[in-house]
């Protein structure tokens, strides 16, 4: 028998000589036409400043062409019912991949969605429940906090023409799991009503304390007319009936002013308008409100297992589903372990495999009923990956986006060990990182740069790691920095106690966190840091909290929406040519009626990706041109809106455009490290690290003496982090107090105080290991922190 092994060339098959990723002229955001060959089966680190165009290559360049061409396999019918992907700005790719992204977005923070849900190991122990359960309960569905217990009967009509149609009547039930208490939330609110209304007042004198429930506004005319209640009337005098009217009725129907409209009680009202909302959703002055207004506590019924009586009752070895689940996963990976029953092998196999690659990846700690919305970055981003851990596939891209972001450096070595051993399966792994210690692993390194925004988008440097420390880039100049302990340390002006601390893993926690200084609390994923600060600091010492929550907005919004910098940029254009604030908004009156404020008219093409361009009536301004002809300080508002961060702060700062409000919000972002920016940016451009320096840049201008900052280096470049301790030392020095919940060790080795917590993680957390200055934790080094940041100072 004759065989062929095809076409040959020099050195072996030529289907082995496809061994590198293309790209030529890419373009999207502000890359400005790069081109590189990234090689297969090898991990290459992308590095660069914040907003150097890291992302851009990476993820929306390289990763969407592929996720884009993946989806154009499928039916026309299939692809109605996916997301339409446009094609990147990019001349050729070549030798791409299936590639599977791995981000750093938080999870969906729906009360009703856990670790356990979001990684498939809720859907394993209900099978193994439903089959090993005793007593029986149900099918997997009766042991699921999602699915409710229904039951209906009546009937229906068959149509199978005149002398064949008959009506059959059909029952039908369903057990689920979901306690009907909560509804499968876990939590029930606790409405405070001193917080709604002064019940000293009438309804005529504006009594609400409810944000949007002002005196003239349709909301509470509603109430005041639909004649259930005398306005004039102090609420505190209402009789029983009034008040249950006031505060619980049913909707109905009312007329007021010869229009129908729904009279709903007070508190149904609020349930549904504010308290169903994702609070992270809120504006900030809803949220505060629901805050002061709300308390959460366990469900009673299901003690927050979220689980009927009857799935909670139905056991194995003793051990019920809401047992399980509120194990820590390591040891309920222990517990999976000891079970031995052949009629469920294969499930109790994919189930250990699953709960062991949380051990793995350093999450033991966590348990499946843990709401994945109070996951870390860092954490959301390693439970995204557990998926992966076991794959069989080869040849496939992984894409990661920072994964060391959360990491304690004792875990990041951990890390890094997971990262080869995905490249050594044959796969091709690309990342975007800053830590050093994970720089120092890559095959290869792309850096992007030399700035960030217009100062970035083109390739510094492509090759070895060696080849970037020699290379003068800014990437490779700041790779060996290591900070130095500080001299002398600021002495404290007071402390902040905490006692009995116990929100989560901490065991009834006694400390002083120092007031006047610069504090880091720092301690290995999971040990407890975020539970001490954001959940057992008082809420009255005037802390603002900036925590890892990413900030939300459209293509409308932008760094002057964000930050309320447009506001009185529109009261000063409305000022200068008499003329309404609202003509300056590109979201309300002064929109261009073409493109209705966006810049770019879509045109959506169903399946296929819609097509953007740009509006040929405003040129992409999104002002109508009648509002151009209005001038602030020789400017139009579009051009306002077109300047830098650093070109704004010298346009307000004197002169006839002289403007203090807005000068002092473009000062904050320029201390923040953002005067590249343009004010009109749009936010869905902005970088991970930019976005939460721009959240830094907004929080700083509010009153308070304590800043809590999570993880502040998330995103930053080796050279931003310098920037970041200059301005921290500010803030300490004008007077604040500066509470960092921080890894990175140039921030412990700048610190006044240190508070290290541990010794590890989960139920071996909760405790403080050791209180003092960096130079006495590095002289000690009876903690793994101290260890590392020994090692890091040269110690």
């Amino acid at each position: 028998m004759v065989t062929s092994t095809g076409p040959q060339r020099p050195g072996g098959h030529v289907a082995d000589s496809h061994d590198l990723i293309r790209v030529y002229g890419a373009r999207e955001n502000n890359l400005k036409d790069v081109s590189v060959e990234l090689p297969k089966r090898r991990l290459t680190v992308f590095t660069g400043v914040s907003g150097s165009g890291k992302s851009s290559l990476v993820f929306d360049t390289i990763a969407a062409e592929s996720q884009r061409m993946i989806n154009e396999t499928y039916s026309a019918f299939v692809q109605g019912f996916m997301p339409t992907l446009a094609r990147p700005e990019v001349d050729v790719l070549e030798g791409l991949t299936t590639a599977i992204t791995v981000d750093q977005q938080r999870m969906g923070s729906d009360p009703r969605s856990t670790v356990g849900t979001a990684t498939d190991a809720n859907a394993m122990l209900r099978i193994l429940f439903s089959r090993l359960g005793k007593p029986y309960f149900g099918p997997p569905g009766a042991f699921s906090f999602n699915v409710a217990s229904v039951s209906a009967s009546g009937g229906f009509t068959v149509d199978r023409g005149a002398e064949k149609t008959k009506t059959e009547k059909v029952t039908f039930s369903r057990t689920g799991g979901m306690c009907t208490r909560c509804e499968g939330r876990g939590t029930v609110t606790d409405i405070d009503l001193t917080q709604l209304y002064d019940d000293s007042k009438s309804l005529s004198e504006d009594p609400f304390t409810i944000p949007t429930y002002t005196g003239g506004g349709w909301v509470v005319r509603v109430i005041a007319e639909s004649g259930f209640f005398d306005p004039d009337k102090p609420i505190r005098k209402y009789t029983r009936k009034e008040l249950h009217d006031f505060l619980y009725r049913e909707p109905t129907k009312v007329k007021i002013g010869g229009v129908n409209l729904t009279y709903e009680g007070l508190i149904p009202k609020l349930q549904k308008s504010m308290l169903s909302k994702d609070r992270e959703a809120m504006q900030p002055h809803i949220r505060a409100f629901v805050d002061r207004a709300v308390t959460f506590t366990d469900c009673p019924e299901c003690d927050g297992t979220r689980l009927t009586e009857g799935a909670r009752s139905s056991k194995i070895e003793g051990i019920s589903i809401a047992d399980a689940c509120a194990m820590e996963i390591r040891d309920l990976a222990e517990w999976v372990r000891g079970l031995d029953e052949p009629s469920v092998a294969p499930l109790l196999t994919a189930l250990q495999h699953t709960l062991d690659s949380f051990v793995e990846i350093g999450l033991g700690y966590l348990s499946l009923d843990r709401p994945s919305g109070t996951l870390s970055g860092g954490e959301a981003q390693r439970v995204k990956m557990i998926r992966h851990l076991g794959s069989s596939l080869t040849d496939v891209t992984y894409v990661f986006d920072e994964p060391t972001i959360g990491l304690h450096p004792h875990d990041i070595q951990r890390m890094n060990d997971l990262l080869l051993r995905l490249r050594d399966k044959g796969n091709t792994v690309l990342v975007v990182e800053h830590k050093p210690e994970a720089i120092a692993i890559a095959d290869h390194v792309v850096d992007l740069g030399p700035g960030a925004g217009t100062e970035g988008g083109t390739v510094c440097f492509e090759g070895t790691v060696e080849g970037l420390r020699a290379s003068g880039t800014i990437t490779g100049r700041h790779l060996d920095d290591r900070a130095s302990l500080k001299d002398t340390v600021r002495e404290p002006a007071g402390a902040l106690e905490i006692r009995g601390a116990s929100a989560n893993n901490l065991r009834n926690v006694d400390v002083d966190i120092p007031l006047g200084v610069l504090t880091v609390v720092t301690g290995v994923a999971g040990s407890g840091k975020s539970s001490l600060v954001h959940r057992s600091i008082p809420s009255d010492q005037g802390v603002i909290a900036v925590d890892q929550t990413p900030i939300r907005g459209s293509r409308r919004s932008n760094p002057a929406t964000y930050t309320g910098l447009l506001e009185p940029i529109r009261k000063a254009f409305a000022k200068a040519n008499g003329v309404k604030p609202a003509l300056f908004s590109a979201n309300s009156e002064g929109a261009c009626p073409t493109c209705n404020g966006a810049g770019v008219v879509f045109t959506d093409l169903g399946m296929m990706a819609g097509v953007s361009t740009t509006c040929e009536d405003c040129g992409g301004k999104r002002f109508d041109a009648s509002v151009l002809e209005y001038r602030f300080g020789g400017r139009d508002i579009s051009e306002v809106l077109g300047m830098s961060v650093t070109d704004a702060e010298e346009f307000f700062r004197e002169g006839e455009a002289r403007l203090p409000a807005a000068h002092r919000i473009v000062q904050r972002m320029a201390d923040v490290g953002l005067g590249y920016l343009t004010l009109g940016q749009p936010l869905t451009t902005l970088s991970g690290g930019e976005r939460q320096r721009l959240k830094l840049a907004t929080h700083m201008g509010e009153k308070g003496g304590v800043y809590v900052l999570d993880e502040p280096t998330t995103g930053l470049h080796l050279a931003d982090v310098e920037q970041l301790l200059r301005l921290l030392d500010r803030l300490v020095d004008s007077g604040k107090s500066v509470i960092v919940i921080e890894h990175h060790q140039a921030v412990m080795a700048h610190a006044d105080w240190i508070i290290d917590l541990g010794p590890g993680a989960g139920h071996d957390g909760g405790r403080v290991v050791f209180e003092g200055t960096p130079a006495e934790l590095v002289a000690a080094r009876s903690t793994l922190t101290g260890e590392h940041l020994a090692q890091y100072v040269g110690a």
